[in-house]
């Protein structure tokens, strides 16, 4: 065999290997979708995708009506923060599980702290501790802080780390508002991650230091307002805003999870 021929035939083998690689690494970066039966003749949405020796679990809780948009090629579409941040969890080195939308109703406000509410969100996280043993954090933004505030103080289980409240809604009349819960009742860290230029009604940064005030029995808390970002679009209650810290995805992400592998007040 000549040596040119040697060469082409090695260069053919590093293309298959490094094509196979970028297969293999395609492959461990798509999701899972799940309909975990969480009531009778109910079943809920879970988006759920795998690290391998994960630090821990995040069960995300995204805004608005619930849900993470469509599952389109192993990845969850919706453009709420934590749905389109996902990918820098992954990165990061955790698991995530993304709490979709039961077959029976959308979340309100009032619905996210019902009873019939955390019977779902405790059947998925009975689910997600099967599928990993490694700790869960939960994680809720805008109107998903209300589920995952509740869901800290109604499911008390060993294996929930912590919590982080970002963009939480914070105004006292709105239904399920944060600070109106029993938030006594929490005893894990909490981060309430925030943007200082939120612009929704219900979510207005000078109204935060209420959720510390009322975590009286959280081992560690802490209240982080940011700023930073770029070219906020449309309703400022929505994901595309400050509101879904917009531009500044990867460093938001970076600064809960440096937070979370270290609670400090």
């Amino acid at each position: 065999m000549s040596l040119k021929v040697k060469d082409r035939y090695k260069s053919v083998r590093i293309a298959i290997a490094s094509s196979l690689l970028m297969l293999c690494a395609v492959a461990q970066a798509e999701g899972t979708l799940f309909k975990v039966p969480t009531r009778p003749e109910v079943k809920t949405t879970l988006f759920w995708e795998t690290v391998e020796g994960a630090k821990a679990t995040v069960l995300l809780f995204p805004g608005g009506a619930g849900g993470f948009g469509k599952f389109e090629d192993g990845k969850a579409t919706g453009g709420n923060f934590l749905v389109r941040s996902a990918p820098y969890f992954i990165a990061n080195g955790f698991n995530v599980a993304i709490f979709g939308r039961p077959n029976d109703m959308e979340l309100g406000w009032a619905e996210r702290t019902e009873p019939t509410h955390m019977t779902d969100v405790r059947a998925v996280l009975d689910f997600v501790k099967e599928k990993s043993s490694a700790p869960i954090w939960i994680v809720g933004t805008s109107r998903g802080t209300i589920s995952a505030a509740a869901s800290a103080i109604n499911i008390q289980d060993t294996a929930i780390a912590g919590l982080v409240l970002t963009s939480s809604v914070v105004k006292y009349d709105t239904p399920g508002t944060v600070p109106r819960q029993n938030l006594s009742a929490i005893k894990v860290p909490v981060l309430v991650y925030h943007h200082a230029k939120d612009g929704c009604k219900h979510c207005q940064a000078h109204e935060t230091p209420a959720i510390i005030k009322g975590l009286s029995n959280a081992p560690v808390k802490k209240l982080m307002v940011v700023d930073g970002g770029a070219n906020p679009t449309g309703d400022v209650c929505a994901g595309q805003h400050w509101h879904g810290f917009i531009g500044m995805e990867k460093e938001a992400i970076s600064q809960i999870v440096e937070w979370m592998k270290k609670p400090i007040s």
